[in-house]
């Protein structure tokens, strides 16, 4: 068996070190019986930042396990069952970090005001948690924190999965 490559071809550990370096990140989009959304807000940054509960994908998990994995530790919710995909987010490398990162955000459902109400945060990432109409998050989300969030409540109303790409600043 010959061993030789077409033109131009690298050796299998040569082409993977060219590979781009990425990360993957997911979240869980939940609303009240009202559609508006339901945020926490992270005490682990020096900023009010707003945000869906969910995380980095841990090494072997597929991108729901992790949803549902950080969906609980974050707010005490169990999520069963599967969920539509709402977003695939692509968020480019830059000067702050090498790598890429991949967001796929999933349609949490609507939670009851007894199940909102029910939500135990861990202090340690999460310091409140609020419900507003989708217009309200604007002033307190960066203007790609509030596309995210948009882009989820399209997917939900139209039943299509949207797709959003952003840059580091």
């Amino acid at each position: 068996m010959s061993d030789e490559r077409p033109a131009g071809w690298l050796p299998r550990e040569e082409y993977l070190r060219t590979l781009p370096k990425t990360t993957a990140y997911t979240s869980m989009y939940f609303t009240d019986r009202a559609g508006r959304p339901v945020l926490l807000k992270a005490s682990y940054t020096r900023t009010d930042t707003w945000q869906n509960p969910g995380g980095t994908m841990d090494p072997g998990e597929t991108p729901w396990q992790t949803a549902v994995r950080e969906t609980f530790e974050e707010t005490g919710i169990v999520v069963t069952g599967t969920r539509p995909l709402l977003l695939t987010h692509f968020l480019a490398a830059g000067d702050d970090c090498p790598y890429g990162r991949i967001g796929f955000l999933f349609d949490g459902g609507v939670l009851t005001g007894h199940e909102i109400d029910a939500i135990v945060l861990d202090p340690a990432e999460h310091s409140a948690w609020q419900v507003r109409e989708l217009a309200d998050w604007k002033p307190d989300l960066t203007p790609d924190s509030f596309a995210r969030l948009t882009a989820c409540h399209t997917a939900r109303a139209t039943g299509r999965a949207g797709y959003l790409e952003s840059a580091r600043r």
